[in-house]
């Protein structure tokens, strides 16, 4: 495995990193603003790679089964949203509106957010390991300019999302270092879905349209689930469009302009 591959699977992690470290230079949530910037563009990437890093190079790769060549792509996305549909249903979901609570409720809701926000990164580097296996295998037309970038929109991502679980947490009580320890713990999962992902995927590279469609719909749930209510809602909401715009736009030129 490259320094190439070992890169990309880190970046994700890094941007998680990222925003877990901002408890030691904010003392409260981020502001409105940067939130709706960052998760529209994210977002944009995110809707613009699922398609020309995962969805296209599925269809590319079952060419040789003619006119069924669309059955891996819309099997392995449909599974992806139904992953995550689970995992929705199995895991809490905590919206952090402290104000009014004890440090203990505090603490039990961030506990549970840890806890949603690990799991759900579980997908994300699923995704970036499928791609980075469909470039190393060079089976389905995945350039390493694509997975690349695929991997810095998601850690775009989880930036705030690292925010997201360290700031709740300094709020319950703890200590800075140990906030941003928990917020590092819970982007751990990424790099570690990723490897053993590609390795999978190098085993079995007959079923590997599937798994480029599974991380499309994944990351798509992702989008319309969570990324585009957050972007929309309440005040400011053009600045989140305007960035959804540029991700998609800068995404979609990175993929076909580098690819």
């Amino acid at each position: 495995m490259n320094g190439n591959v070992i890169l990309g699977v880190l970046i994700p992690f890094m941007g998680t990193s990222l925003g877990a470290a901002t408890v030691f230079i904010l003392r409260q949530q981020m502001s409105e603003k940067i939130q709706k910037v960052l998760t529209g563009f994210a977002a944009g990437v995110m809707v613009a790679a699922s398609f020309w890093s995962l969805l296209q190079p599925a269809l590319n790769s079952s060419q040789s089964m003619g006119h069924l060549a669309f059955i891996p792509a819309a099997v392995g996305f449909l599974l992806g949203i139904g992953f995550l549909l689970l995992l929705d249903e199995v895991t809490p979901h905590e919206h952090m509106d402290m104000q009014e609570e004890g440090p203990k409720s505090h603490l039990k809701k961030a506990t549970k957010l840890v806890l949603a926000v690990t799991l759900h990164n579980i997908p994300e580097g699923m995704a970036v390991g499928v791609v980075y296996a469909g470039w190393m295998t060079g089976a389905s037309g995945v350039s390493r300019a694509a997975a690349l970038a695929l991997a810095v929109g998601i850690a775009i991502q989880n930036f705030p999302e690292g925010a997201i679980v360290s700031l709740p947490l300094r709020a319950a009580g703890l200590s800075r270092r140990k906030t941003f320890l928990y917020g590092v713990l819970s982007g751990a999962v990424e790099p570690l879905a990723a490897l053993i992902t590609i390795l999978a995927a190098r085993i079995v590279i007959p079923v590997l349209p599937y798994f480029l469609a599974f991380a499309a719909g994944a990351m798509l749930y992702v989008v319309v689930e969570e990324l585009i209510p957050e972007m929309s809602e309440g005040k400011h909401s053009n600045l989140g469009t305007i960035a959804f715009a540029l991700g998609f736009v800068l995404m979609m030129i990175l993929d076909t302009a580098l690819g």
